[in-house]
């Protein structure tokens, strides 16, 4: 996907070292329910092609960060962009972006898989054969043939999952969002949705979202944890969660917050 725009130079063309995605950048991020702060100025910069965890406890925020990465909540204040592009001004350019597997996958029971997925596809301007090849493709990925005849209401959890992230697949978007992909599957359909996300590694950005910290280990390059709403920690995920007491950053005690400088390189 691109744009004539000059926001292209970080868009979900090739960018860096061969890798493909867009880029999210907040700056100062906030959002307020009445008195209490959901998000509490947060900055962050995920680069095209990278895999963050975005990590936290119930309640510390990462839900709300999604819901305003696609347009689902507005800021209260700060700036929030996806390849140069607002989701409060330009949510169409953002959406075009964007593909999105919620925690619960939200589907039709009496709709057949395929049927499903042409709906889906149709929703997002999808037509003709550009509609029909995607949904071949994202079936043969997602190893769908077998059910997409069946009604979506009589797969297993595991397969309905399997169909809530082919759906989001199903316009290659550059942007990712996976919210707790493998909540509530057995041990051989978390490996299988894994092995679906390590496969995507590099081809898009990919913002995972996840209470699982060896799901997060194996999944993603760096990790943010979010408590209370605040950024307390940021960097490449061997560091943030390789020292034997990650836990501690999910406390609620006062710790020093423990966020990677940005190198010369980053910030220029």
């Amino acid at each position: 996907m691109s744009s004539s725009s000059a926001s292209d130079t970080s868009s979900s063309e090739t960018v860096g070292a061969g890798l493909r995605g867009a880029r999210v950048t907040s700056t100062q991020l906030t959002r307020r329910f009445g008195k209490y702060l959901a998000v509490d100025h947060i900055d962050l910069d995920i680069q095209p092609g990278e895999t963050l965890g975005l990590l936290g406890a119930n309640g510390a925020g990462k839900t709300t960060f999604i819901r305003l990465v696609t347009g689902y909540l507005l800021p209260t204040s700060g700036e929030l962009s996806i390849d140069g592009f607002s989701p409060v001004s330009q949510p169409q350019e953002v959406h075009r972006r964007l593909g999105y597997a919620a925690e619960t996958s939200r589907v039709y029971p009496e709709l057949p898989v395929e049927s499903f997925l042409r709906f889906i596809g149709g929703s997002r301007g999808m037509r003709g054969h550009e509609l029909k090849d995607a949904v071949l493709r994202v079936m043969a990925r997602f190893e769908l043939e077998e059910v997409f005849r069946r009604p979506m209401g009589h797969l297993s959890k595991g397969y309905q999952q399997r169909v809530s992230l082919a759906q989001a697949f199903l316009t290659d978007p550059p942007l990712l969002i996976v919210d707790e992909p493998t909540s509530g599957l057995d041990p051989y359909q978390q490996a299988e949705v894994r092995d679906v996300l390590e496969q995507a590694k590099g081809e898009r950005t990919i913002l995972l979202c996840t209470h699982d910290l060896s799901e997060a280990r194996a999944l993603a390059t760096r990790v943010a944890i979010l408590r209370r709403g605040k950024l307390v920690a940021l960097g490449p995920t061997d560091e943030v969660l390789g020292d034997g007491d990650s836990l501690r950053l999910f406390h609620e005690e006062d710790i020093e917050d423990d966020i990677e400088e940005p190198s010369a390189e980053g910030s220029a």
